[in-house]
């Protein structure tokens, strides 16, 4: 049975499995930067991740995450900062030192060993344990990733998933107070990542381990996560909460990243109380919230505006407190439960997300009106050079 479908009754007897504040460790960067050659893989990053927390490093290719997480495992020292777990530095340990666990997403599993024998391979290596004390450990491991019937399977008659609980099982049978996973999930099918995100959360809140994932799939990270670090060209952008950080970006770029994000092109015209009154590109006054970062009358912005806070309708009869602007529609994509639909507000394309009583008549090239709540938008800054509205 996996760990995602144990019952309820299961989860209230295990006691023993519920988070303690001393088993996960403090992680805290100081000024970190690393750099091969010429090239800067991390810049000067600051960040604390709180004993027990599941944090995951996001970002695209070459944003820095796994540089990261391989400074924090030891695989790399830094060429500058420092690196301490519960306030004692580590810079200078080796990897075996640092009482962390290690998730890979090849899984490096040898091939001629039983998933016993993978599991318990970090413990023979220490030759700490005897033998009854290893192999109640290795059953507590495997029971706890849900792998107790398969100790004498090779990783060839394994599923992906198998495996990848196998290296999970792994990773965990030294009681490591520090999880790191680089990508675990990445080569596994869709539907197969969903069922092992809960999975994997499940265990983090059993084990209370301080966990470090990283990710360039921004579901599993809002799934996952207490914290979010989002890193862009070798820097951290924003930190927080999933939901803060998917719905107050400090930029672009994270709106973008984090699922999708209409940002239509504005100028700031007047400062209302506490909105902004922005022209858009067809010529639309619309409100702002003035949150975040402060814009003068004059500077451009982008109004950000998630899909899914988007309406539609071929009227521009609206009820209730409502922003509104004419659009024309470009695109009309069926999803099975919704339509996304792609309009033109000006040259600008917005996307959103209409249920199918919604969608019906929607029809390519025809005239709609979008409306949004105006606390469900803000005002970001434009980068340099982008397009007038």
């Amino acid at each position: 049975m996996s760990v995602a479908a144990l019952s309820a009754a299961d989860d209230a007897a295990r006691t023993s499995d519920a988070p303690r504040p001393d088993a996960g460790v403090e992680v805290r960067l100081e000024r970190l930067s690393k750099s091969f050659g010429s090239v800067t893989a991390v810049d000067n990053v600051n960040l604390t991740i709180p004993a027990g927390a599941f944090v995951t490093l996001l970002g695209p290719s070459g944003s820095g995450k796994t540089t990261t997480l391989n400074l924090i495992a030891g695989f790399l020292a830094p060429n500058a900062g420092n690196i301490a777990f519960d306030g004692r530095p580590v810079a200078s340990l080796p990897p075996h030192r640092r009482n962390i666990g290690m998730v890979f997403q090849s899984y490096a599993l040898f091939p001629h060993m039983t998933v016993f024998d993978n599991v318990a391979y970090p413990l023979r290596m220490r030759n700490r344990l005897a033998r009854e004390a290893l192999t109640i450990r290795v059953g507590e491991s495997l029971e706890l990733v849900g792998l107790t019937k398969l100790e004498a399977r090779y990783p060839r008659q394994l599923s992906g998933g198998q495996q990848q609980r196998v290296a999970m099982a792994r990773a965990l049978v030294s009681r490591p107070r520090l999880l790191l996973m680089d990508e675990p999930l990445g080569a596994l099918d869709k539907k197969l990542r969903e069922r092992l995100q809960g999975e994997i959360k499940d265990i983090h809140r059993r084990i209370g381990s301080t966990f470090v994932y990283v990710t360039h799939d921004q579901t599993e990270a809002l799934t996952m996560s207490d914290l979010v670090v989002v890193m862009r060209d070798s820097r951290i952008v924003q930190v927080g909460s999933p939901r803060s950080v998917y719905e107050a970006p400090v930029d672009a770029f994270v709106a973008d990243f984090l699922g999708g994000a209409n940002l239509l092109p504005g100028e700031v015209m007047a400062n209302e109380r506490d909105a902004y009154a922005v022209r858009i590109a067809n010529g639309r006054m619309i409100s702002v919230p003035q949150t975040g970062a402060s814009h003068a009358p004059g500077s451009k912005v982008l109004v950000f505006i998630r899909p899914e806070d988007m309406k539609i309708s071929h009227s521009e009869e609206m009820v209730g407190n409502v922003v509104t602007t004419a659009a024309v529609v470009r695109e009309v994509l069926f999803l099975g439960e919704s339509f996304k639909v792609t309009a033109m507000v000006g040259p600008h394309p917005v996307v959103l997300r209409a249920p199918r009583v919604q969608a019906e008549g929607i029809e390519i090239g025809g005239h709609v009106m979008l409306a949004w709540s105006p606390e469900r938008s803000c005002a970001l800054a434009a980068p340099t050079g982008s397009v007038s509205p």
